[in-house]
């Protein structure tokens, strides 16, 4: 087999022969309740990737699969022959995928894929790492943003800090575009990151309107942590006392605040233009 991802292969040998046909069917159930409830993701372990894309950047990232539905007319498209000879893959009808798909227009895959849980200690860093910190941030689509942005910047990793949202929620997946998949990503407490960041001499910048500097002013050449909150209420007292700089983004009209995903992008590039700058 060349180096084209699996998922672009074709091996039915071992589907089974008889389309799904009934959104009854437990497996069915199964992966709707999972598409639908974070508690039942996390008491299992597992989540749901829809699109060849998605899928594509999951088996690359060397997560494993526990089941792959097919859309019946779209087969060809959606082979992987491991999970063909594990008999693990299933053939469904157009209605029973609808009934699954948490999108429309998936390319007639979606698959169930076993988490992966990292910590902190699992983060392999560069010299000079570039993080992204979020507390409390809770909308999915916010985070699947700053993913891609994290992604296109190369940043070493993105820390979520006392989470409301778990980080295989399917609206992340799918506004992530896979780079939940791609960028190292890890949920945890607020007092256990900033402890690994100052272990690690990595200096943590907050994201504030309160006793800052202009972001373009600050040295983001060293290790560095951008740490950011909700939009509506800002980051906790213990990051403005854990940081070693507060950071802003100059706001010229009437409005104090940008959205979350996009003061990421603009602070992850300023530390890329800096550090490109320097080569």
């Amino acid at each position: 087999m060349s180096s084209v991802p699996k998922i672009l292969y074709l091996c039915s040998k071992n589907m089974e022969e008889t389309i799904i046909t009934s959104v009854q069917n437990a497996r069915i159930k199964h992966v709707v309740a999972l598409q639908q409830k974070s508690a039942q993701r996390r008491k299992e372990g597992l989540f749901v990737v829809e699109g060849r894309r998605e899928l594509m950047h999951c088996l690359e990232a060397g997560y494993e699969i526990a089941e792959c539905f097919v859309l019946d007319k779209q087969a060809e498209l959606a082979n992987l022959a491991d999970l063909a000879d594990q008999g693990i893959i299933f053939s469904v009808s157009p209605q029973v995928y609808e009934k699954m798909a948490y999108r429309g227009s998936t390319e007639g895959v979606i698959a169930v894929v076993r988490e992966r849980q990292r910590s902190l200690e699992d983060l392999q860093l560069s010299a000079s790492p570039l993080i992204i910190v979020l507390e409390r941030v809770e909308k999915p689509g916010n985070l699947g943003a700053v993913l891609r942005s994290a992604d296109a910047a190369k940043a070493d990793a993105v820390i979520i800090c006392d989470p409301l949202t778990d980080l295989y929620n399917p609206n992340l997946i799918r506004s992530s575009i896979g780079a939940i998949f791609s960028v190292p990503c890890v949920a945890c407490s607020s007092e256990d990151c900033i402890a690994f960041l100052k272990a690690r001499g990595i200096q943590i910048l907050t994201a504030q309107l309160q006793d800052s500097s202009l972001y373009y002013d600050t040295d983001m050449l060293r290790g560095t942590a951008i740490v950011m909150g909700t939009e509506s209420t800002g980051l906790t007292e213990v990051w403005r006392q854990a940081a070693d700089a507060h950071i802003r983004i100059p706001m010229l009209g009437q409005l104090d605040s940008l959205n979350v995903s996009v003061s990421a992008a603009i602070l992850l590039f300023e530390a890329v233009r800096q550090r490109n700058s320097e080569k």
